[in-house]
């Protein structure tokens, strides 16, 4: 049974931890995802891009996977699945898909227009119980082919957003999507801090969660960070798991090419993977 993220960020604020949002691709990623956050008993939320709900054949598609692995594996944490940067209409689709949680990416317009789709997706996730993420002030690097370079938000933007009532708000502090590059500043703790005085208790969100050192994760949760995005570090660890497995000739070995030995190498990645981040988010334990 999916869940909203409301309850799970609202506890983890109070806490000082976050809950880490997992960006799902396919069968292997959401198992992976799912059968970790069980052991581990942490709360999670599966993030799903445009970009990969298209891959997944559409939004029904993953509806039906993830509702029925949480059955059959019998998974009893809290599970929120989230659309991750969508658009208006992406997020219309979803709603309508049966996805308990949408973020709605309106950073890119000007902010009246994004304060006017934000406060139509309001009444509209009310009305069917989800949670709705908002974002303010573009986060760098790319992301299905958007590219930003990582700004800053204007609190008092973030403010107005945060006070139509969605649950969540993603305000750019100078995090970026994918690998970071040498000259990264690193995030910049006076935005957060301003954001967070203005907008009270609400779960701020940060994006970009790969390569960001670990002191400054810390420091993010205790000052309002509440949910965390992941995505790149997975993948990175699949790929590498995936290559060591091949140059080492094991997919020509006996059935070694059988796609559930070809794979289980990088599953097994991916669950490391996001067991380090539950341990480094302070989630474990928490479901």
């Amino acid at each position: 049974m999916l869940v909203t993220a409301k309850d799970m960020l609202k506890k983890a604020v109070a806490g000082k931890y976050a809950v880490g949002q997992f960006n799902i691709n396919n069968l292997e990623w959401t198992k992976a995802i799912l059968t970790t956050a069980q052991e581990c008993n942490s709360p999670v939320i599966l993030g799903v891009s445009e970009g990969a709900g298209k891959y997944m054949t559409g939004y029904k598609t993953v509806v039906g996977m993830v509702n029925g692995m949480i059955e059959e594996l019998g998974i009893t944490v809290p599970v929120a699945l989230h659309l991750d940067h969508g658009s208006y209409d992406g997020c219309l689709k979803c709603v309508e898909a049966g996805f308990s949680s949408i973020m709605f990416d309106g950073s890119h317009y000007p902010i009246e227009e994004n304060i006017a789709k934000t406060k139509e997706l309001v009444e509209i996730c009310k009305k069917h119980n989800m949670s709705l993420e908002a974002e303010v002030g573009s986060i760098g690097g790319e992301e299905d082919g958007v590219v930003g370079m990582g700004e800053c938000a204007d609190p008092q933007e973030c403010k107005q957003i945060a006070d139509l009532g969605v649950t969540m708000l993603a305000a750019g502090i100078g995090n970026i999507h994918g690998k970071y590059p040498d000259n990264w500043k690193g995030l910049s703790f006076e935005t957060l801090a301003a954001v967070k005085e203005l907008t009270g208790d609400m779960p701020l969100v940060l994006h970009g969660g790969t390569g960001i050192p670990e002191d400054m994760i810390k420091k993010a949760i205790s000052l309002g960070v509440g949910k965390i995005n992941v995505n790149t570090e997975c993948q990175l660890a699949f790929a590498d798991a995936t290559r060591k497995y091949i140059e080492a000739g094991k997919d020509l070995e006996g059935k070694g090419f059988d796609p559930r030995k070809l794979l289980a190498p990088g599953y097994e990645a991916i669950k490391a993977t996001v067991k380090e981040k539950m341990e480094l988010f302070g989630s474990i334990g928490k479901a």
